[in-house]
C-alpha cells in the first residue's frame, strides 16, 4: 500500500460568533456540534494526506464509490457573513464523504465481522454507517445510538471517504454480499453508497416517524436523496398516494420514477389545497419535511393538517436548518398531530433492512444522477448549492494513491 493519496478536504476558520459559548462537547478551534455558529470561510482543497493504518477494532477500507450529500454541499457554503450552513457537527480541516462503500483492504486485531461471526480477513465488500456512536454512554446503552453523547461522524469531524483509502471501526460495517449476483459488481458499490442516505430516510419515515399503515396518504416535501429514498421506502410500504412537493421540474419527474403518485410545484399550486384535492379531503398521515425551509413549508403543511380530515397525521423533521418552525400549538393540539424530529440511520436494523429492501428489489440506481472523478468534487459540491436538477452525484473509485 502506497503512503500518501489524494483527499478532498475542507479547511474553514475558527470565528465563534459573540453568542456562542463552548458547549461540553465542544473542542476550542476544533469542534463544536453548532457548526453555523462557529465556522467561517470554508475552502475545499485536494492534497496528499497519509494512508491511514488500523488499530485495535478498526478497519481499512479502500473505497469504491461515495456520493455528495447536502451536509457536504453546506459544510462548504458560506453565508453571506462567511459563516457556514451546516448547523451540526463539524471538526475541521477534515477529509468529507461519508456515504461510502468499499472493500476491506487492511484490518487490525479485535474485528468482527457480523455477517460470518469471525473476524475480518479483508476482501470484504461493505458499506459503512457515518454516525461513530461509543455504545457506552447512556443514549448508546439505552438504544439510541443517533444521540451518542461522545459520537463521531465520518466526513464532519474525521476524515472520511473522498480518498482512496479510509479508517473505520469495524462495528460500522455492514456486508453487500445480498446485493451481489443480484446486480452489476459496479452497482453493488454504487447502491452501496446510497445505503446511508436510504437509511436517514427510513430512521426518519419509518423508526422515528412510526411507519404507515398500507393505504395511508403520505407527503414528501423536498426531493433531495433523502426525500427520493423516503418516496421509495414509503411506497414500499403500502402508501396509497405518495405525493411529492419539489420546485424543481426534473427532481418532480425523478420523483415519479421513484414511486410518488402525484408532484405539487410549490411555486406555482396551493399546496395544501393540492393535498386535499389528491386526498379527496382527508390529508395525510406522515409529512417528511426535507427541504431544510421550515419557514417556508411548515404554514402549508399545518393548513393541510387543519383542513384535513384525518386526524393523528405525524410531521416528521429530517432536513438540518438554522431557522425556528412557525408553529401553531392549537392545529396540533384540535387535530392530535406531533411534530418528531429525526437524526441519523443507526440502530434498529436500519442499514440491514434497507440492504435487504435493495436486494428484493427496492432499486435506488435512478437516484444516482451524476458520476465524476475525485477531481471534479469540489466544482461538483460548489455547483449542488445552486442546481436542482441533480439529485445524487457521486465519485467513483475515489483517489491516486503515491509514494
Amino acid at each position: 500500500m502506497a503512503d500518501k493519496m489524494k483527499a478532498v478536504r475542507l479547511y474553514a476558520d475558527w470565528e465563534p460568533k459573540p453568542e456562542f459559548r463552548l458547549g461540553p462537547k465542544d473542542i476550542d478551534k476544533r469542534q463544536t456540534y453548532l457548526g453555523s455558529k462557529v465556522w467561517r470561510n470554508p475552502r475545499l482543497v485536494i492534497e496528499d494526506v497519509p494512508v491511514p493504518k488500523p488499530g485495535p477494532g478498526e478497519v481499512v477500507l479502500e473505497v469504491k464509490q461515495v456520493g455528495i450529500c447536502g451536509s457536504d454541499v453546506h459544510m462548504a457554503q458560506p453565508d453571506d457573513d462567511g459563516y457556514i450552513w451546516y448547523p451540526g457537527l463539524t471538526g475541521f480541516p477534515c477529509t468529507l464523504g461519508h456515504e461510502l462503500s468499499g472493500v476491506v483492504a487492511d484490518v487490525g486485531p479485535n474485528t468482527f465481522n457480523k455477517a460470518t461471526m469471525k473476524p475480518y480477513e479483508g476482501g470484504e465488500w461493505v458499506c459503512v454507517e457515518e454516525m461513530v456512536w461509543c455504545g457506552e454512554c447512556k443514549p448508546c446503552a439505552d438504544g439510541f445510538p443517533n444521540h451518542c453523547e461522545r459520537l463521531d461522524e465520518i466526513g464532519f469531524n474525521i476524515d472520511g471517504g473522498f480518498t482512496k483509502y479510509v479508517k473505520v471501526p469495524a462495528k460500522l460495517l455492514w456486508s453487500l454480499d445480498p446485493l451481489r449476483g443480484k446486480y452489476s459488481d459496479e452497482d453493488v458499490f454504487r447502491l452501496g453508497s446510497m445505503v446511508e442516505p436510504t437509511s436517514v430516510a427510513y430512521n426518519a419515515v419509518i423508526e422515528r416517524g412510526g411507519g404507515i399503515r398500507p393505504g395511508d396518504n403520505v407527503v414528501i416535501l423536498g426531493s433531495g436523496p433523502v426525500g427520493m429514498a423516503a418516496i421509495a421506502i414509503l411506497k414500499r410500504a403500502g402508501a396509497a398516494n405518495v405525493i411529492l412537493s419539489e420546485p424543481e421540474p426534473a427532481r418532480r419527474e425523478l420523483g415519479m420514477k421513484m414511486g410518488a403518485d402525484h408532484t405539487i410545484d410549490p411555486l406555482n399550486e396551493d399546496f395544501a389545497a393540492r393535498v386535499l384535492e389528491i386526498t379527496e379531503g382527508m390529508g395525510a398521515a406522515l409529512y417528511l419535511e426535507a427541504t431544510g425551509l421550515p419557514t417556508q413549508v411548515f404554514p402549508g403543511i399545518e393548513q393541510a393538517i387543519w383542513d384535513g380530515r384525518e386526524l393523528n397525521a405525524t410531521v416528521v423533521i429530517v432536513a438540518r436548518a438554522d431557522a425556528k418552525i412557525p408553529l401553531t400549538g392549537e392545529v396540533f393540539q384540535v387535530r392530535r398531530a406531533k411534530v418528531v424530529g429525526s437524526q441519523g440511520h443507526s440502530g434498529h436494523g436500519t442499514f440491514p433492512r434497507v440492504i435487504q429492501a435493495m436486494a428484493s428489489g427496492m432499486n435506488m440506481l435512478p437516484m444516482m444522477t451524476k458520476e465524476i472523478s475525485l477531481e471534479e468534487v469540489p466544482d461538483n459540491i460548489v455547483l449542488l448549492r445552486t442546481d436542482r436538477k441533480e439529485c445524487k452525484i457521486s465519485c467513483r473509485a475515489p483517489g491516486a494513491a503515491t509514494k
